[in-house]
């Protein structure tokens, strides 16, 4: 079985991204790219990131 990718965001930096990345590791997640950048931006370098990772 390969790697498990997880990707968890916020918009903004006073949230917390834990209780996504609690999630993803329950579900195996071993690769998870982390952003803290609004939902309305169209550049998220770690979701990109993430894209290239599994192609």
């Amino acid at each position: 079985m390969g790697k498990i990718f997880g990707y968890a965001r916020v918009s903004t930096q006073d949230q917390n991204l834990d209780l996504q990345i609690d999630e993803l590791e329950k579900y195996g997640a071993v690769v998870i790219y982390k952003e803290k950048i609004s939902g309305a931006k169209k550049e998220r370098p770690e979701l990109d990131q993430l894209l290239k990772a599994i192609r």
